[in-house]
Protein backbone atom coordinates (compact mmCIF):
# COMPACT_ATOMS: atom_id res chain seq x y z
CA UNK A 1 0.00 0.00 0.00
CA UNK A 2 0.97 3.41 -0.51
CA UNK A 3 1.24 6.32 2.09
CA UNK A 4 -2.56 8.01 2.01
CA UNK A 5 -1.65 11.02 2.41
CA UNK A 6 0.68 11.72 -1.18
CA UNK A 7 3.49 13.90 -0.90
CA UNK A 8 5.08 14.27 -4.33
CA UNK A 9 7.98 16.79 -3.55
CA UNK A 10 11.17 15.74 -5.10
CA UNK A 11 13.71 16.05 -2.88
CA UNK A 12 17.80 14.86 -4.24
CA UNK A 13 17.99 12.19 -6.14
CA UNK A 14 20.56 9.40 -5.88
CA UNK A 15 20.18 7.86 -9.34
CA UNK A 16 23.49 5.95 -9.51
CA UNK A 17 23.91 2.58 -9.77
CA UNK A 18 25.88 0.75 -6.77
CA UNK A 19 29.19 -0.39 -7.47
CA UNK A 20 31.35 -0.57 -4.45
CA UNK A 21 28.52 0.35 -2.24
CA UNK A 22 28.91 -2.93 0.81
CA UNK A 23 26.39 -5.34 -0.04
CA UNK A 24 25.25 -5.96 3.33
CA UNK A 25 22.15 -4.95 5.72
CA UNK A 26 22.02 -4.66 9.61
CA UNK A 27 19.26 -6.35 12.14
CA UNK A 28 20.24 -6.57 15.76
CA UNK A 29 23.55 -5.09 15.77
CA UNK A 30 24.73 -7.48 13.27
CA UNK A 31 25.69 -6.92 9.65
CA UNK A 32 25.11 -9.45 7.12
CA UNK A 33 25.94 -10.24 3.99
CA UNK A 34 23.41 -10.16 0.82
CA UNK A 35 23.22 -12.89 -1.23
CA UNK A 36 24.11 -12.82 -4.88
CA UNK A 37 20.70 -11.54 -6.87
CA UNK A 38 19.70 -11.72 -10.95
CA UNK A 39 19.12 -9.24 -12.59
CA UNK A 40 15.59 -7.86 -12.88
CA UNK A 41 13.07 -5.96 -11.66
CA UNK A 42 11.99 -6.85 -7.47
CA UNK A 43 8.57 -5.59 -6.35
CA UNK A 44 9.28 -5.17 -2.58
CA UNK A 45 6.87 -4.73 0.17
CA UNK A 46 8.17 -2.52 3.01
CA UNK A 47 6.56 -1.61 6.45
CA UNK A 48 3.37 0.41 6.89
CA UNK A 49 4.07 1.75 10.08
CA UNK A 50 6.53 -0.66 12.72
CA UNK A 51 9.79 -0.59 11.04
CA UNK A 52 10.39 -3.96 12.87
CA UNK A 53 7.72 -5.37 9.81
CA UNK A 54 10.08 -6.35 7.23
CA UNK A 55 10.78 -9.68 6.37
CA UNK A 56 14.60 -10.93 5.50
CA UNK A 57 14.17 -11.55 2.38
CA UNK A 58 12.79 -7.79 2.01
CA UNK A 59 16.42 -6.67 3.20
CA UNK A 60 18.38 -9.21 1.41
CA UNK A 61 16.89 -7.79 -1.71
CA UNK A 62 16.99 -3.96 -0.90
CA UNK A 63 20.94 -5.08 0.41
CA UNK A 64 21.78 -6.64 -2.77
CA UNK A 65 20.27 -4.61 -5.68
CA UNK A 66 21.83 -1.92 -7.64
CA UNK A 67 19.32 0.71 -7.41
CA UNK A 68 16.03 1.28 -5.21
CA UNK A 69 13.22 3.01 -6.74
CA UNK A 70 10.74 4.73 -4.24
CA UNK A 71 7.77 7.13 -3.99
CA UNK A 72 9.93 9.95 -2.16
CA UNK A 73 13.52 9.06 -1.30
CA UNK A 74 13.25 11.13 2.55
CA UNK A 75 10.65 8.38 3.57
CA UNK A 76 12.99 5.79 1.73
CA UNK A 77 15.83 7.02 3.44
CA UNK A 78 14.71 6.12 7.35
CA UNK A 79 13.70 2.75 6.18
CA UNK A 80 17.33 1.82 4.57
CA UNK A 81 19.50 4.16 6.68
CA UNK A 82 17.52 2.04 9.79
CA UNK A 83 18.79 -1.43 8.06
CA UNK A 84 22.34 -0.57 7.31
CA UNK A 85 21.57 -0.45 3.53
CA UNK A 86 23.99 1.77 1.42
CA UNK A 87 22.16 0.84 -2.17
CA UNK A 88 20.87 4.52 -3.45
CA UNK A 89 18.00 5.66 -4.06
CA UNK A 90 16.00 7.69 -7.27
CA UNK A 91 12.32 8.79 -7.11
CA UNK A 92 9.75 7.11 -9.32
CA UNK A 93 6.31 8.27 -8.51
CA UNK A 94 3.56 9.89 -10.12
CA UNK A 95 4.54 13.28 -11.48
CA UNK A 96 7.63 11.94 -13.27
CA UNK A 97 7.36 7.99 -14.06
CA UNK A 98 6.94 9.33 -17.92
CA UNK A 99 10.20 10.49 -17.27
CA UNK A 100 11.54 8.00 -15.05
CA UNK A 101 10.57 5.01 -16.46
CA UNK A 102 12.49 4.34 -19.28
CA UNK A 103 15.66 5.06 -17.05
CA UNK A 104 14.72 2.36 -14.99
CA UNK A 105 14.34 -0.27 -18.02
CA UNK A 106 17.38 0.98 -19.47
CA UNK A 107 18.84 0.25 -16.32
CA UNK A 108 17.06 -3.29 -16.41
CA UNK A 109 18.41 -3.53 -19.61
CA UNK A 110 21.93 -3.05 -18.91
CA UNK A 111 21.02 -6.02 -16.19
CA UNK A 112 20.82 -4.27 -13.42
CA UNK A 113 18.56 -5.59 -10.34
CA UNK A 114 16.40 -2.83 -9.44
CA UNK A 115 14.39 -2.83 -6.46
CA UNK A 116 10.69 -1.05 -6.44
CA UNK A 117 9.63 0.24 -3.10
CA UNK A 118 6.48 2.51 -2.00
CA UNK A 119 6.40 4.79 1.07
CA UNK A 120 4.86 2.13 2.90
CA UNK A 121 3.22 -1.30 2.45
CA UNK A 122 3.01 -3.02 -0.79
CA UNK A 123 4.38 -1.54 -4.10
CA UNK A 124 1.32 -1.29 -7.10
CA UNK A 125 -1.62 -0.82 -4.47
CA UNK A 126 -2.82 2.49 -4.83
CA UNK A 127 0.55 4.19 -5.71
CA UNK A 128 1.99 4.28 -9.22
CA UNK A 129 4.03 1.22 -10.95
CA UNK A 130 1.87 -0.97 -12.69
CA UNK A 131 3.43 0.43 -16.04
CA UNK A 132 7.14 -0.53 -15.32
CA UNK A 133 6.23 -3.70 -14.26
CA UNK A 134 4.17 -4.35 -17.04
CA UNK A 135 6.64 -3.07 -19.62
CA UNK A 136 9.49 -4.72 -17.85
CA UNK A 137 8.01 -7.75 -18.37
CA UNK A 138 7.38 -6.85 -22.05
CA UNK A 139 10.58 -6.23 -22.44
CA UNK A 140 11.75 -9.60 -21.08
CA UNK A 141 13.01 -8.93 -17.82
CA UNK A 142 12.58 -10.82 -14.75
CA UNK A 143 10.21 -9.35 -12.44
CA UNK A 144 10.14 -10.81 -8.75
CA UNK A 145 7.93 -9.81 -5.73
CA UNK A 146 8.66 -9.97 -2.26
CA UNK A 147 5.39 -9.75 -0.15
CA UNK A 148 5.24 -8.18 3.00
CA UNK A 149 3.01 -5.60 4.96
CA UNK A 150 -0.45 -4.28 3.26
CA UNK A 151 -2.82 -1.84 5.32
CA UNK A 152 -6.12 -3.71 3.39
CA UNK A 153 -5.15 -6.87 4.68
CA UNK A 154 -3.95 -5.64 7.96
CA UNK A 155 -7.05 -3.62 8.47
CA UNK A 156 -9.18 -6.76 7.52
CA UNK A 157 -8.20 -8.87 10.32
CA UNK A 158 -8.62 -6.93 12.74
CA UNK A 159 -12.30 -5.26 12.07
CA UNK A 160 -14.13 -8.00 13.22
CA UNK A 161 -16.26 -7.42 9.82
CA UNK A 162 -16.43 -10.49 7.00
CA UNK A 163 -13.62 -11.36 5.14
CA UNK A 164 -14.99 -14.24 2.83
CA UNK A 165 -15.06 -11.40 0.22
CA UNK A 166 -13.72 -7.70 -0.38
CA UNK A 167 -13.67 -5.16 -2.53
CA UNK A 168 -10.44 -2.68 -2.66
CA UNK A 169 -11.75 0.82 -3.69
CA UNK A 170 -9.23 3.27 -2.27
CA UNK A 171 -9.22 6.67 -2.44
CA UNK A 172 -12.82 8.42 -2.57
CA UNK A 173 -13.00 11.10 -5.11
CA UNK A 174 -12.01 14.40 -2.91
CA UNK A 175 -15.33 16.73 -4.33
CA UNK A 176 -18.67 16.21 -2.70
CA UNK A 177 -20.90 15.06 -6.10
CA UNK A 178 -18.44 12.60 -7.22
CA UNK A 179 -17.38 10.88 -3.82
CA UNK A 180 -21.55 10.50 -3.75
CA UNK A 181 -21.91 8.96 -6.94
CA UNK A 182 -19.56 7.02 -6.52
CA UNK A 183 -20.64 5.67 -3.06
CA UNK A 184 -23.93 5.01 -4.87
CA UNK A 185 -22.28 2.32 -7.35
CA UNK A 186 -20.29 0.55 -4.31
CA UNK A 187 -23.67 0.31 -2.57
CA UNK A 188 -24.39 -2.58 -5.21
CA UNK A 189 -21.15 -4.27 -4.56
CA UNK A 190 -21.78 -7.65 -2.60
CA UNK A 191 -18.86 -7.77 -0.60
CA UNK A 192 -17.18 -5.64 2.31
CA UNK A 193 -15.80 -2.48 1.15
CA UNK A 194 -11.87 -1.23 2.18
CA UNK A 195 -11.12 2.58 1.76
CA UNK A 196 -8.43 4.70 2.27
CA UNK A 197 -9.29 8.34 3.58
CA UNK A 198 -6.95 11.17 4.97
CA UNK A 199 -7.90 12.82 8.15
CA UNK A 200 -10.13 15.99 6.98
CA UNK A 201 -12.13 14.58 4.98
CA UNK A 202 -13.03 11.61 6.76
CA UNK A 203 -15.76 12.86 8.44
CA UNK A 204 -17.66 14.05 5.74
CA UNK A 205 -17.05 10.52 3.90
CA UNK A 206 -18.38 8.66 6.66
CA UNK A 207 -21.59 10.63 6.39
CA UNK A 208 -21.56 10.85 2.74
CA UNK A 209 -21.43 6.82 3.17
CA UNK A 210 -24.24 6.65 6.18
CA UNK A 211 -26.45 8.27 3.70
CA UNK A 212 -25.37 5.76 0.85
CA UNK A 213 -24.89 2.64 2.16
CA UNK A 214 -27.68 3.06 4.67
CA UNK A 215 -27.08 1.55 8.51
CA UNK A 216 -23.87 -1.30 7.82
CA UNK A 217 -21.43 -1.88 10.49
CA UNK A 218 -17.84 0.02 9.91
CA UNK A 219 -14.83 0.23 11.37
CA UNK A 220 -12.23 3.12 10.76
CA UNK A 221 -8.79 1.90 11.29
CA UNK A 222 -5.62 4.96 12.36
CA UNK A 223 -2.20 4.47 12.42
CA UNK A 224 -1.95 0.54 11.45
CA UNK A 225 1.52 -1.32 13.53
CA UNK A 226 2.15 2.50 14.95
CA UNK A 227 2.37 3.36 18.57
CA UNK A 228 -1.24 5.12 18.36
CA UNK A 229 -2.85 2.03 16.64
CA UNK A 230 -6.71 2.63 17.09
CA UNK A 231 -9.55 0.96 15.87
CA UNK A 232 -12.90 2.30 16.52
CA UNK A 233 -16.34 0.53 15.42
CA UNK A 234 -19.84 1.23 15.13
CA UNK A 235 -22.31 2.05 12.05
CA UNK A 236 -21.58 4.38 9.20
CA UNK A 237 -23.71 6.96 10.93
CA UNK A 238 -21.89 6.70 15.19
CA UNK A 239 -18.66 6.62 13.16
CA UNK A 240 -19.63 9.77 11.34
CA UNK A 241 -20.71 11.59 14.23
CA UNK A 242 -17.68 10.84 16.41
CA UNK A 243 -15.19 12.06 14.16
CA UNK A 244 -17.45 15.52 13.51
CA UNK A 245 -17.11 15.22 17.13
CA UNK A 246 -13.45 16.01 17.11
CA UNK A 247 -12.25 12.42 17.12
CA UNK A 248 -8.28 12.07 16.76
CA UNK A 249 -7.85 11.96 12.72
CA UNK A 250 -4.46 12.05 12.36
CA UNK A 251 -2.47 9.49 10.76
CA UNK A 252 -3.10 7.17 7.86
CA UNK A 253 -6.54 5.60 7.86
CA UNK A 254 -8.44 2.65 6.66
CA UNK A 255 -11.73 2.28 6.27
CA UNK A 256 -13.77 -1.17 6.31
CA UNK A 257 -17.62 -1.19 5.62
CA UNK A 258 -19.81 -4.26 5.91
CA UNK A 259 -21.79 -5.86 3.18
CA UNK A 260 -25.18 -5.26 3.09
CA UNK A 261 -27.55 -7.17 4.89
CA UNK A 262 -29.66 -7.93 2.03
CA UNK A 263 -29.82 -11.25 0.26
CA UNK A 264 -31.73 -10.28 -3.03
CA UNK A 265 -30.10 -7.67 -5.09
CA UNK A 266 -33.45 -5.76 -7.01
CA UNK A 267 -33.52 -5.03 -10.24
CA UNK A 268 -33.66 -1.49 -12.09
CA UNK A 269 -37.37 -3.31 -12.92
CA UNK A 270 -38.32 -4.27 -9.42
CA UNK A 271 -37.47 -0.35 -8.29
CA UNK A 272 -39.00 1.03 -10.99
CA UNK A 273 -42.30 -0.89 -10.27
CA UNK A 274 -42.13 -0.88 -6.50
CA UNK A 275 -41.68 3.00 -7.51
CA UNK A 276 -44.54 3.46 -9.36
CA UNK A 277 -46.68 1.95 -7.01
CA UNK A 278 -45.92 4.17 -4.25
CA UNK A 279 -45.77 7.55 -6.39
CA UNK A 280 -49.26 6.39 -7.44
CA UNK A 281 -50.64 6.60 -3.43
CA UNK A 282 -48.22 8.49 -1.73
CA UNK A 283 -45.73 11.68 -2.12
CA UNK A 284 -42.51 11.78 -3.80
CA UNK A 285 -40.49 11.88 -0.49
CA UNK A 286 -42.54 8.99 1.33
CA UNK A 287 -42.42 7.29 -1.87
CA UNK A 288 -38.91 7.32 -1.66
CA UNK A 289 -38.62 6.62 1.46
CA UNK A 290 -41.06 3.62 1.52
CA UNK A 291 -39.11 1.91 -1.45
CA UNK A 292 -35.22 3.06 -0.14
CA UNK A 293 -36.55 0.70 3.33
CA UNK A 294 -38.53 -1.95 1.41
CA UNK A 295 -34.44 -2.75 -1.17
CA UNK A 296 -31.76 -1.17 0.96
CA UNK A 297 -31.02 0.77 -1.87
CA UNK A 298 -29.49 4.09 -1.16
CA UNK A 299 -32.19 6.89 -0.98
CA UNK A 300 -30.06 9.22 -3.35
CA UNK A 301 -30.25 6.41 -6.19
CA UNK A 302 -33.90 5.64 -5.43
CA UNK A 303 -34.63 9.89 -5.31
CA UNK A 304 -33.05 10.02 -8.31
CA UNK A 305 -34.94 7.11 -10.40
CA UNK A 306 -38.13 8.22 -8.57
CA UNK A 307 -37.49 11.85 -10.25
CA UNK A 308 -36.82 10.42 -13.19
CA UNK A 309 -40.33 8.72 -13.42
CA UNK A 310 -42.24 11.23 -12.69
CA UNK A 311 -40.97 13.00 -15.65
CA UNK A 312 -41.73 10.29 -17.51
CA UNK A 313 -45.29 10.20 -16.10
CA UNK A 314 -45.90 13.35 -14.59
CA UNK A 315 -49.61 12.86 -13.13
CA UNK A 316 -47.84 10.58 -10.43
CA UNK A 317 -50.11 6.80 -11.56
CA UNK A 318 -47.98 4.09 -12.88
CA UNK A 319 -47.40 3.44 -16.43
CA UNK A 320 -49.18 0.42 -17.67
CA UNK A 321 -48.49 1.07 -21.39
Amino acid sequence: MARMASSRSTPHTETQVAQDKPRRYVVAGQAVDAPELTPGLYVVATPIGNLRDITLRALEILAGCDLIACEDTRVSRRLVDHYGIKIPLTPYHDHNAETARPLLLKKLAGGARVALISDAGTPLISDPGFKLVREAREAGHAVTAAPGASAVLMALSIAGLPTDRFFFEGFLPPKEGARRTRIAELARVPATLVLFESGPRLAATLADLSVGLGAREAAVCRELTKLHEEVRRGDLAALAADYAAGAETRGEIVIVVAPSARTHQPSAAEIDALLQGALARASLKDAVAEVAAATGEPRRTVYARALALTKENPDGAPDTA
